[in-house]
């Protein structure tokens, strides 16, 4: 029993193959009964990524959570970490298979975020439109030491090279935070697909242009206008009034 079923949240996803690669690695869980969403992106390059990022939506979409926000997220931490060893476990010839992992969990007026890689979760709301998460990749710590900008690092050669996933090491390195909702916003979360081709104006617009399927639709069309080389996950969440 989630505890979260005096919300009724709102909610919308989309996946899409993009126009250049032959299969899709990204998965997402919508479990807005639970209060609980996810993004995985399996790791382009690397061996069997869809089967990362599947695992990754398997566990999660059957994982039992508690009423509280505190025990939720310990769920959601040994769920991840029994997937990161369960992973290493199936390496075979030293193939690698990884994913990264963007979650949250909603409870009252709390939240919190759970994440290992370059999926986001970003806010959009009266306050505005932020960036929620901050990648674990090279480009990010480019540009946190002020070596590149924001918009340079969406171009930058080393843009997909990660430095945190699920599958890759011995132990899984998540980041995770909590938060206070608040009424009328949208959370999207979402794979590199997206917010690799969609700069954060043309997202902080779509994001809130119509209901949450027109939105989800809008920002996909979007990313594949901006070129569509990767595998596009737009999960959509919607705080009630």
């Amino acid at each position: 029993m989630s505890g979260a079923g005096q919300r009724r949240w709102r909610s919308a996803a989309r996946t899409h193959v993009g126009l250049v690669r032959r299969h899709n690695e990204d998965c997402f869980v919508e479990r807005a009964e639970d209060g609980l969403f996810a993004v995985a992106d399996g790791m382009g390059g690397l061996s069997r990524g869809d089967r990362a990022s599947g695992l990754v939506r398997e566990r999660l979409e059957l994982v039992g959570l508690p009423p509280d926000l505190e025990g939720s997220v310990d769920r959601i931490e040994e769920t991840i970490a029994d997937v990161n060893a369960r992973l290493l476990a199936e390496r075979a010839g030293g193939r690698i298979m990884g994913s990264t992992v963007v979650a949250i969990v909603l409870r009252g007026e709390r939240f919190a975020c759970i994440w290992a890689g370059d999926s986001r979760l970003y806010r959009s709301g009266d306050g505005g439109f932020d960036q929620l998460t901050r990648d674990h990749s090279v480009v990010a710590e480019l540009v946190a030491a002020g070596s590149i900008s924001e918009e340079a690092a969406r171009h930058h050669p080393l843009s997909n090279r990660i430095t945190r996933a699920v599958g890759v090491e011995r132990r899984v390195e998540l980041e995770t935070f909590e938060g206070v909702l608040r009424r009328g916003d949208r959370l999207l979360l979402c794979s590199d697909g997206l917010s690799g081709f969609v700069d954060s104006a043309g997202m902080a617009r779509l994001v809130r242009d119509g209901t949450l399927d027109e939105a989800a639709d809008n920002l996909v069309q979007a990313a594949l206008d901006g070129g569509g080389r990767d595998n596009i996950t737009v999960l959509l969440v919607e705080i009630p009034e």
